[in-house]
């Protein structure tokens, strides 16, 4: 296949992913970032935020039901206060989002009221989605706002973000995606400061190519990742690819646009050939299964030799304690943890029955010899089969 061929066909795949997702009512949630919202200065950039409200304004009234998740506080209330660069510390940048939330929000009801366009501020922590249960009220809050015809803006609460928990969901990029599997979301939009994912990075590679589509999420393309991209912004790409992980792996296409030109949104729903567009998995994993693998922070590692790998990845089975070849990192019974192969790569998550202590004991062992390991009875398994992901 020559080369126009194989780019219509590319772009032809485009268009149906996003044709499908628009063909109907759809939900879609659109994040924005910090380095698109404000100016070089750190001051919000009014005239990008007037024409995304009028965008997303546009798409409600066509009976469409956005939701913005938005970044922005924290350089808000650095630019109030008429300081650079990135808080110093933790108690700074709770600070600075205390101060700027609000200016957001004040303009985020202006703009979107000249449209008559009702709007609702939802703030967010890891908790929200670590615990089943407040997991299921944020998605019913938010379903109900929908219903309403209320257009939710949705930002990490930063004034109570723990050190422990600081900036993990990546700049929103993850909160964006775990909110599109929350609700089901037929598309994922990150607006962002590049204007797609490129063959290595464009800042110092002149030879960078634009990848116009993405299939699978790899290790090798995991690599091409970087760190932070500005001063405003925290995610990078890394946290852009673990946001397109989530998405597609619920069953929701995700798409990565710049923030400049203006409109570039709207020539994305429309099938043009802009962004990167990750298309989602055959097989979308259910609620559950999407808490289990993304609604909470992995707390170790587990690395499995390749027939345990073989037997989780083809076979759905359980992990033993015989597969396992080495313990990384501290958990608790209950804790999730990463299950890698001996490469480093890792292919599923589960909630792990034994803290890493007891897994060090039995792991290479046969179930038969765990009581006398652990001088008591315990679970056959180290992760049920019921509660292990396969990513």
């Amino acid at each position: 296949m020559d080369g126009k061929n194989e780019g219509t066909e590319i772009l032809s795949r485009r268009q149906e992913v996003i044709a499908r997702a628009m063909s109907g009512p759809a939900r879609l949630v659109i994040k924005v970032g910090s380095s698109t919202l404000t100016h070089p200065t750190g001051k919000l950039n009014l005239g990008r935020m007037e024409a995304l409200a009028r965008e997303l304004a546009d798409l409600a009234n066509a009976g469409h039901r956005p939701l913005l998740v938005t970044s922005g506080a924290v350089a808000a209330g650095m630019g109030r206060l008429g300081r650079g660069g990135k808080p110093r510390n933790l108690a700074e940048r709770q600070a600075m989002a205390a101060i700027g939330q609000g200016l957001l929000m004040q303009i985020y009801e202006k703009l979107f009221g000249e449209y008559n366009q009702i709007v609702a501020q939802v703030l967010l922590t890891r908790d929200d989605t670590r615990e089943r249960r407040r997991y299921l009220n944020a998605r019913r809050t938010l379903f109900t706002l929908l219903e309403l015809g209320v257009i939710p803006i949705i930002n990490e609460n930063d004034t109570v973000a723990t050190e422990e928990l600081q900036c993990q969901f990546g700049e929103n990029d993850t909160l964006a995606a775990m909110v599109a599997g929350l609700i089901g979301a037929d598309l994922l939009v990150l607006i962002s400061d590049v204007d797609g994912l490129y063959t290595a990075d464009p800042r110092h590679d002149p030879g960078a190519l634009r990848i116009p589509e993405v299939e699978e999420i790899t290790p090798a393309l995991l690599r091409v990742a970087g760190g932070a991209g500005t001063d405003l912004g925290s995610g990078g790409m890394a946290s852009k690819l673990a946001a397109a992980r989530i998405a597609t792996s619920s069953g929701c296409p995700m798409a990565l646009i710049a923030g400049e030109p203006p409109g570039t949104l709207a020539c994305l729903l429309r099938g043009e050939d802009v962004g990167t567009v990750f298309l989602p998995r055959a097989r979308s994993l259910p609620a559950r299964e999407q808490w289990i693998a993304f609604g909470q922070l992995p707390h170790g590692e587990l690395v499995v030799d390749a027939g345990a790998s073989r037997a989780l990845r083809e076979g759905g089975k359980s992990l033993l304690p015989s597969g396992i070849v080495a313990v990384r990192g501290e958990f608790v019974e209950g804790d999730l943890v990463k299950v890698v192969d001996q490469e480093g790569n890792e292919f599923a998550r589960g909630l792990v029955n034994y803290n890493h202590e007891d897994v060090v004991k039995l792991m290479g062992h046969r179930t038969n010899e765990i009581e006398r390991l652990l001088g008591r009875k315990g679970y056959e398994e180290i992760i049920h089969r019921d509660n292990m992901v396969c990513l």
